[in-house]
């Protein structure tokens, strides 16, 4: 997926987003390139792996704070939620992760993004103007490309290994390391 960035332009091998981006040719060689590399990498992993939520539903209280308290969400978007999850009460009730059919694999989660129709904080927060913006825009345009990306995330997540023993903990609450009296 990424080749060699060496020399004064971009070879076959270059990210599909790189070849989009207007840079001049010497930003392709030595340490920016390199770091370039590093960053498509490292951003690859939990951006493609993200579009597992293109299927499935969340529970109010994991989306709740986002349709009161959140500014980039499409309002329309915000009001039909709220009919679902009061302010207060009712944090079993489930809205799906995608407003449109949340029972199929595809690159619809990542256009939704694109009109702020995210349903958990953290997904919208890939497409807030930040460096992961340019992927998620050429995942809602590109279902080819998302697909062989979530691909090799899935294959990178399989690989990798489970600390055990000391190095390692399975944690009471997963949003939390455990504390020192309860390992």
């Amino acid at each position: 997926m990424v080749g060699s960035l060496s020399g004064p332009g971009l070879n076959s091998a270059t990210p599909y987003w790189a070849k989009s981006w207007k840079r001049s040719p010497n930003v392709w060689s030595g340490p920016t390139a390199a770091l370039l590399v590093l960053n498509y990498k490292a951003i690859l992993l939990p951006l493609g792996a993200a579009g597992a939520h293109t299927v499935g539903q969340a529970r109010c209280t994991n989306f709740r704070s986002r349709i009161y308290n959140d500014t980039n969400i499409n309002s329309t978007y915000a009001a039909s939620l709220k009919s679902t999850c009061p302010q207060s009460g009712d944090d079993n009730n489930t809205a799906p992760l995608k407003p449109n059919n949340y029972t199929s694999f595809d690159n619809d989660y990542y256009g939704n993004l694109l009109v702020e129709k995210g349903l958990l904080h953290s997904d919208q927060e890939i497409y807030n103007g930040g460096g992961t913006s340019p992927l998620v825009t050429i995942y809602a345009e590109n279902s080819t490309r998302f697909f062989e990306d979530f691909g090799e995330s899935m294959i990178k997540m399989g690989n990798i290994s489970p600390l055990t023993g000391s190095s390692g903990q399975i944690r009471s609450n997963c949003r939390v390391v455990n504390s020192a009296s309860a390992i």
